[in-house]
């Protein structure tokens, strides 16, 4: 299996040959499921990067809340 690693996070590389699309997800993201998808190894890098930039951005927000909701 390919993987792709970005800020500390690492997600699988599969590729679809029904549907013509590389989809991939997540594999340490806790029990969360994180997907991402691209049509070629261009846009489906820049997806996985901008989706781990989304979850890292999520996880601080939640994060935040359980802080402010515990005082």
């Amino acid at each position: 299996m390919n993987i792709l690693e970005y800020k500390g996070f690492k997600g699988s590389v599969e590729y679809d040959e029904e549907y013509q699309i590389y989809d991939g997800k997540l594999l340490n993201a806790g029990d969360d499921l994180i997907m991402y998808e691209g049509k070629t190894l261009e846009e489906f890098e820049k997806d996985f990067r901008e989706t781990v930039d989304e979850y890292i951005d999520l996880c601080a927000r939640v994060e935040k809340r359980k802080k402010k909701t515990s005082l």
